[in-house]
């Protein structure tokens, strides 16, 4: 009998919300503008999917100013975590199927 499929995550199966949220597993906090070099975003595109990630509570925002400039500071969240971990998996499923 074929496994059935759980549906991925809709918040992280998009290319760009998927790369901000596998930049913010490997560090504590990132810069906008460091999140916008590593995806090759552009800045209004990045602001979008990083409001929807924060709406969905996977990630945290943080803006302050350093030096009279603006600064967004983002970093994942403990359910960020999880639901990057749950994607994962889920991924696995699909290239492993005959493993659990």
């Amino acid at each position: 009998m074929m496994k059935t499929y759980k549906d991925l995550d809709p918040v992280l199966h998009s290319q760009l919300r998927l790369a901000i949220v596998s930049l913010l597993m490997n560090v504590k906090e990132a810069r906008f503008s460091f999140i916008k070099e590593k995806t090759g975003a552009t800045a209004g595109n990045l602001s979008v999917q990083i409001k929807k990630l924060k709406d969905a509570g996977y990630i945290d925002v943080r803006k302050r100013f350093k030096k009279n400039y603006p600064e967004t500071l983002c970093r994942i969240t403990g359910r960020g975590q999880v639901k990057f971990e749950q994607y994962v998996k889920a991924i696995e499923k699909y290239l492993k199927p005959g493993k659990s």
